[in-house]
């Protein structure tokens, strides 16, 4: 009986398989949160270059993104080169982007009449090679298109953020059709910590990672993005276990 393990039809079954997936079987160069219980719920390390991620807002801010989109600004932040920025209606403001890190000297804004054209021009900035990163504000992502900008993403070490974002709240269930993104974000606002004095403190968010290629869900609360594109966990669960907890309910995707 031949060896399976050394089996060539086998083998190249697998390589196939992996291929027809996104995994080459290539070590994926990732950028660190820097947070270390973050950090280790993902593999490599951090978040996969050369990959699309999905990122959306949740709640009351499924509309608006406004969490998903500082969310995003400080993952661009973080990547060297010129950031892409997709969007259909002119409503982004630049200056909070700013304030998550994400200077506007590094960005360049697109704005389209429909999402058939920002989804062109998403991959075609993927395509490039030259940018840091691609975001782009899409409503619905199909499986086909995801697959197109996930290979674009590959290609060229861009890394791809769709930033999901619908015009009426019902929309939203269609998050939970699957894409070929690599990971799959959802994000919420949360009370900041009270002040010993009058004002507000540094927001928090709560990071769902509904979805993680080769990982585990997972649910996270932190402080929002500084003016680096850093996010930290609050002091008073620094030394507390990574995840706050292992989201086990979200079903894959």
């Amino acid at each position: 009986m031949a060896n399976i393990v050394s089996n060539p039809v086998l083998a190249a079954l697998r390589a196939k398989v992996q291929t027809l997936e996104g995994q080459s079987g290539r070590v994926r160069d990732v950028l660190p949160f820097g947070v270390a219980g973050i950090d280790r719920q993902l593999p490599g390390g951090g978040l996969a270059l050369g990959a699309l991620h999905e990122v959306a807002g949740g709640g009351a801010d499924a509309v608006h993104a406004s969490v998903a989109a500082l969310f995003a600004a400080g993952i661009a932040a973080r990547v060297s080169g010129k950031v892409l920025w997709c969007v259909t209606q002119r409503d982004l403001f630049a200056p909070a982007l700013e304030q998550a890190g994400l200077v506007p000297d590094r960005v360049i804004f697109i704005e389209t009449g429909d999402e058939k054209s920002l989804l062109s021009c998403f991959e075609e900035g993927l395509r490039h090679g030259s940018l840091g990163a691609v975001v782009a504000e899409i409503a619905r992502l199909p499986m086909t298109i995801s697959r197109r900008l996930q290979l674009a993403a590959e290609r060229s070490g861009t890394i791809g953020i769709a930033l999901r974002r619908w015009r009426h709240p019902a929309g939203q269930a269609d998050f939970g059709q699957p894409t070929a993104a690599v990971t799959r974000w959802r994000t919420y606002f949360v009370p900041s910590a009270p002040l010993p004095v009058a004002g507000i403190g540094r927001a928090r968010w709560r990071l769902e990672l509904v979805r993680c290629r080769g990982g585990e869900a997972a649910e996270f609360e932190v402080e929002a993005c500084d003016a680096q594109g850093h996010i930290a966990f609050p002091s008073k669960l620094v030394d507390r276990p990574a995840a706050t907890k292992i989201a086990r309910r979200f079903a894959p995707s």
